[in-house]
């Protein structure tokens, strides 16, 4: 084994992990004067964001927006030469599927909650409609110190509302149920209206009330021209500019802390590392495996994160025989009985794509759940043949696709059930009794593209002492929004 020496003080981070979030890391940990090692085991950078290609046109394979009313990724993507690049959607208005037709998405909801039943004719039966007005009439619900979003809003609004509105959305962020999603951990506006209001609907209308008189301005969401996974590869490039060191292909084996000089051993491979500190940017059962021997108690915790899988399909037509209806796509509730769960208008949504490609049409649909594995198990020509009997039943598009792609995230997306908060600070309390290590990333305090990087930015202060990052997240986690469809 080949072994490398660190510098004195904090000569040596070694981050594990080369998503977003780790090479967020390195990336503020070399603005701090650190010398960096990213070990990344798979052969590329970036984790769920994927920059790639249908029918020759440049296309996301992951996720494709990033929330742009957080300052963090907006403003890395400036830090690495992405400002001009940067786009907004070029329409957000996306519709749901439901009940056999395309109806307008209702405006005036906080993840599909809404502060009144106006507008809801169409995607709620009249009942569902009547039951929305008794909230204002109903006791106050206790949420305690957490509660599933679907639990209490069916409680209070009925649910339809749930069944309908909340599920599609939530399934967009987290491919979940939303039954069993933390109303504190997902949607944490919500769960301080439930703290603070008897009525969920005059909580809502609290909350955008008081959305509007902070007058934000600018796009909800951006993305940028080439994909969202481009942002990935500037990243590493910068890292790389700044004297950091990515190695991909690396998986790393063993993590060992020393108590006679207080720093890192790190095996990966024929490589062994020394380091002062290390910052671990993996998924939740990759960091079980590492932590297993030095914080046995942290790798339960992390062992008990589940995910759920989910494919996207990218479908590009020919322009002449492929019309379908404005917009930026649609969500399908579950309940409907669908097997597709969103399609996002590619070309339609993002004016890059329409402006690179005018003689194509690219949409894409999601596919799989939470718990739903028989759908995910099917080869790739039948999850291309389902989606597009679904978008013919959707859209009445008939036209065969030039080119197909079908990209699988298998346990791409942890999941944030009751509790989750409560686990995660149980994690840091393990992780905190080990000098010079931190934990980062998408199992944590966020799933979206910003949440990520304030995880590594919180990692990076804490590493050095700084625990307020890590505070601020543990008490105010990101919500990850809904970009309109097909998330």
């Amino acid at each position: 084994m080949r072994e490398v020496q660190a510098r004195a003080g904090m000569g040596q981070v070694v981050v594990i992990g080369a998503g977003i979030a780790g090479l967020a890391a390195a990336h503020r940990l070399l603005e701090r004067g650190a010398r960096v090692t990213v070990l990344e085991a798979s052969g590329r950078v970036g984790g769920k964001l994927l920059p790639g290609e249908v029918a020759g046109a440049r296309v996301d394979l992951g996720a494709e927006s990033m929330l742009a009313r957080r300052p963090e990724a907006v403003a890395l993507a400036r830090q690495v030469g992405l400002a001009d690049r940067l786009q907004p959607p070029a329409t957000a208005t996306a519709a749901i599927w439901t009940r056999g037709a395309l109806r307008p998405m209702p405006k005036g909801h906080v993840m599909g909650v809404p502060g009144t039943a106006a507008a809801l004719s169409g995607v709620l039966s009249d009942e569902g409609i009547a039951r929305i007005d008794r909230d204002a009439e109903l006791p106050r619900t206790e949420v305690g110190d957490d509660v599933a979003v679907g639990e209490y809003v069916a409680e209070r609004l009925g649910r339809e509302v749930v069944d309908r509105l909340v599920e599609p959305l939530l399934g967009g962020v987290y491919a979940g149920d939303a039954y069993r999603i933390s109303m504190r951990s997902a949607v944490p506006q919500l769960f301080q209206a439930a703290r603070s209001h008897a009525s969920l609907t005059e909580g809502v209308r609290e909350i955008q009330a008081k959305a509007a008189a902070a007058q934000q301005t600018g796009p909800v969401f951006m993305g940028v021209q080439g994909g969202v996974g481009t942002l990935p590869l500037a990243v590493a490039e910068s890292v790389r500019a700044r004297g950091g060191e990515i190695l991909t292909g690396t998986p790393v084996t063993e993590l060992s802390h020393s108590a006679a000089d207080g720093g890192w051993r790190v095996v990966a491979g024929e490589r062994v590392l020394r380091a002062d500190a290390v910052v671990l940017a993996v998924p939740a059962p990759a960091a079980a495996r590492l932590l297993r021997t030095e914080s046995p108690g942290a790798a339960a915790e992390l062992g008990g994160v589940e995910y759920a899988s989910m494919a996207l399909v990218t479908l590009a037509y020919r322009r002449a025989e492929a019309g379908l209806p404005e917009g930026s796509g649609f969500l399908v509730p579950p309940v409907d009985g669908r097997t597709i769960k969103a399609s996002t208008f590619a070309s339609q949504k993002w004016g890059w794509i329409a402006g690179e490609n005018p003689d194509l049409v690219v949409l894409r649909t999601s596919v799989g759940r939470y718990g739903e594995t028989e759908i995910l198990q099917r080869d790739d020509s039948e999850l291309v043949a389902v989606s597009r009997r679904d978008l013919k039943a959707a859209t009445g598009l008939e036209a065969a696709p030039v080119d197909t792609r079908v990209t699988r995230w298998d346990d791409g997306l942890p999941q944030y059930p009751v509790g989750h908060h409560a686990r995660v600070a149980r994690i840091r309390e393990h992780v905190a009794k080990l000098p010079g290590l931190a934990v980062c990333g998408a199992p944590y305090d966020g799933v979206g593209i910003p949440a990520c990087i304030a995880s590594a930015y919180a990692a990076v202060d804490q590493i050095h002492g700084d625990l307020r990052g890590v505070q601020e997240l543990t008490a105010h986690p990101v919500q990850s929004q809904h970009g309109g469809a097909g998330e």
